[in-house]
């Protein structure tokens, strides 16, 4: 073990965190780390990490848990680098690797701890892993199955009706107050929705499958073992949790089930950033933490902020002190100068347009990318004026959102494949594979299915099924493909090759652009020589897939730079040169929908949190007076006055300028009127009647 300190470029408070029970092998006190905005909590988890190792601690017994994939792996390289250069001996031309084998997601970790328990909680550990898309499809499925698409009366869709039961699943709220409070027109469903969920759960485990959720409802479901978790608990000497204030329920009750008392435990996060409740997200996990902890959990605050100046600080710090409760703190700036932010009033949405083009060419003609300037809203349809007059301006813009890779039915078709091939007993998978063949339909599908399972469920059995007339000519290289798949000894990744040759000519028939779609293919096949094995192949690009998809690309962006346009959810960890929000006004700031509840209100002051926090040198906040009721005609002129916004009180409002646009359009006296004669108006209009 080296001497060197492996804290040396960070803070007080940072430094602080970073060693704080760091070198105990065993684990020690819990510790919550409150990170403000833009107060490094990355670098110190990272240096937390180094600490532990540089002390002795096995780097196979510390756990870490994010919630993406990107913000694991960029953890990891940063404390293996920090952790190689401390450890590294004199003279030595290279540091020691380090790896960090159990860093990652909740759902990664979840998926390799019940592959390796399977036996203990009945399920095969060859389970497959069902995408949103599919688990949506299984529960249409059920819908149709059981009556419910053939209601008198509107039955929630499937999408809805999986949202409800992720809610339910991941809040641990009865499906009555899910109902209540996030689905309220679904409330008459009840009974309905209980005996829909009923089956989707029985028909998943006849399956052998689990979906998203699951992998959390399972791993809480083996802690409720105490044994069991004590078994997973004493894997583990540290356990380090990034973003706390995101957790839900089922996952802060998880975490204290492996190390009751929560030794050992470090978790990281930031209370005023807690936004995601619409995903079941708890921010009572962050606020009560220390007390669930005994002893009780220590709290270091990292107030020093090294991303934005300090009147946007003012700013923020006083509008997140109306909170009703959380962890006090006043953000304090690295560096100094910066104007305050302004809070810009506007006539309309138009003029709000306006206002936004003017102020980001101007900021670009003073040496500010565009890319280093956002546009950012409550709402994703808030910013459609906006983008109609970017595109008059000839500014470029990129808007945050899209279609996910795998929702490409191409896709989606060669994992189908690859998922019946892994888990035999996945019916959903060979339902979608089997239609792929020409003329196998619903019917003829179902019947080749039910021929596989009475022979066994092995694949293989589809060589001694009596294919339809239609298929017959395509049927004996499909059976072939899928017995050479099925096979335990078929070699991985050759099989994704295999599988191409015999897909690609299907693309054709079933598909436009195939030449297209066949290099997602080819993409897919490259992505898999990086992993080991099918399964994880398949699970992983189930729980973390690209976010984009592989259709026809538009015409290049042949442009120098672009202007970023984003809601407010999907820009938080992100930061900014300039950022103008719109519409900071009652109704969206807070959301309309979320006024009926404290928490509700709360939770949109921490929105609006977010968003001024992602500035570094210049913070616009724009409320329109004016919006214009939608249900006319076009360019008619009914309309409602905004009011300002609750959350802009007199302690914000004198962090912030103030200035309407144009500038002095109100402060204009009106002309006088010219001299004319009189009219007696009056006497006409007593006339008509």
């Amino acid at each position: 073990m080296s001497g060197r300190a492996v804290t040396w470029d960070l803070n007080q408070e940072q430094r602080r965190a970073a060693a704080f029970g760091a070198g105990a092998s065993s684990g020690g006190t819990a510790l919550l780390i409150i990170a403000g905005a833009g107060t490094g909590k990355t670098a110190t988890l990272a240096h937390r990490v180094a600490a532990m190792v540089a002390a002795g601690v096995d780097p196979a017994r510390i756990l870490l848990l994010t919630f993406t994939r990107r913000a694991a792996e960029e953890m990891t390289r940063r404390a293996a680098r920090i952790t190689a250069e401390a450890m590294r001996a004199p003279g030595s031309p290279r540091p020691t690797a380090v790896r960090l084998p159990w860093s990652g997601t909740f759902h990664s970790i979840a998926n390799r701890l019940l592959r390796v328990y399977a036996a203990n909680l009945g399920i095969a550990p060859g389970f497959s892993v069902l995408d949103r898309g599919d688990a949506a499809d299984l529960i249409d499925l059920l819908r149709h199955e059981q009556g419910l698409s053939a209601q008198q009366q509107r039955f929630p869709r499937k999408d809805t009706c999986l949202a409800i039961y992720s809610q339910r699943v991941n809040s641990g709220w009865p499906l009555e107050r899910v109902l209540h409070e996030a689905f309220p027109w679904c409330s008459q469903w009840r009974d309905e929705l209980s005996a829909l969920f009923r089956g989707y759960v029985e028909r998943k485990q006849a399956n052998g499958v689990l979906d998203y959720d699951d992998l959390l409802l399972w791993w809480h479901a083996a802690m409720s073992d105490p044994s069991l978790a004590a078994e997973v608990g004493a894997r583990f000497d540290h356990v380090l949790v990034d973003e706390y204030q995101d957790t839900n329920a089922l996952q802060a009750q998880i975490l204290l089930a492996m190390k009751p008392g929560g030794r050992g435990f470090a978790v990281v996060g930031d209370d005023a950033q807690s936004i995601y409740s619409f995903r079941a997200a708890s921010v009572d996990n962050i606020l009560e933490f220390p007390g669930r902890c005994a002893p009780r959990a220590g709290i270091i605050t990292l107030e020093r902020n090294y991303r934005s100046t300090q009147p946007i600080l003012d700013a923020a710090n006083a509008l997140i002190a109306g909170s009703a409760r959380g962890y006090r703190k006043a953000l304090q700036a690295a560096r100094g100068g910066g104007g305050p932010p302004r809070l810009v009033t506007v006539q309309d949405d138009r003029a709000q347009a306006d206002y936004v083009i003017r102020a980001v060419l101007r900021r670009r003609e003073e040496g500010t990318l565009l890319a280093r300037q956002a546009v950012l809203f409550r709402s994703s349809d808030h910013s459609d004026l906006l983008e109609v007059e970017l595109l008059r301006a000839n500014i470029p813009y990129v808007k945050y959102g899209g279609l996910r890779f795998l929702e490409a039915a191409h896709v989606k078709d060669l994992l189908a494949i690859l998922r019946w091939a892994d888990n035999p007993r996945n019916g959903l998978a060979a339902f979608r594979v089997l239609q792929l063949l020409p003329g196998m339909g619903p019917a003829h599908a179902a019947r080749a299915w039910r021929h596989v399972e009475e022979s066994g469920g092995a694949p293989a059995a589809l060589g001694s099924f009596e294919a339809p007339a239609a298929a017959a000519g395509a049927w004996p290289a499909f059976a072939a493909l899928m017995k050479e798949l099925a096979d335990p000894r078929a070699a991985w990744p050759a099989q994704l090759s295999r599988l191409r040759a015999w897909y690609e000519p299907e693309l054709e028939r079933l598909y436009d652009a195939p030449a297209v779609r066949a290099a997602d293919l080819e993409m897919l096949e490259r992505v898999a020589a990086q992993y080991g094995s099918r399964e994880r192949f398949i699970t992983e690009l189930t729980l973390d897939p690209p976010a984009a998809t592989g259709d026809l690309a538009g015409p290049p962006l042949a442009d120098e730079d672009y202007l970023v346009l984003s809601t407010v959810h999907s820009a938080k960890g992100q930061e900014w040169d300039a950022v103008h929000v719109l519409n900071v006004t009652d109704g969206n700031f807070p959301n309309e929908f979320a006024a009926g509840s404290q928490d509700g209100i709360d939770e949109e002051r921490r929105l609006l949190y977010v968003a001024m926090t992602r500035a570094r040198d210049e913070l616009h906040l724009i409320e329109p007076q004016r919006y214009y009721v939608t249900q006319q005609a076009g360019g008619g002129d009914r309309h409602v006055y905004g009011a300002r916004s609750r959350f802009l009180d007199e302690r914000v409002l004198a962090r912030l300028e103030r200035i309407g646009w144009p500038e002095g359009a109100e402060s204009q006296p009106p002309a006088a009127a010219p001299a004319a004669a009189r009219i007696d108006a009056g006497a006409r209009m007593r006339a008509l009647w």
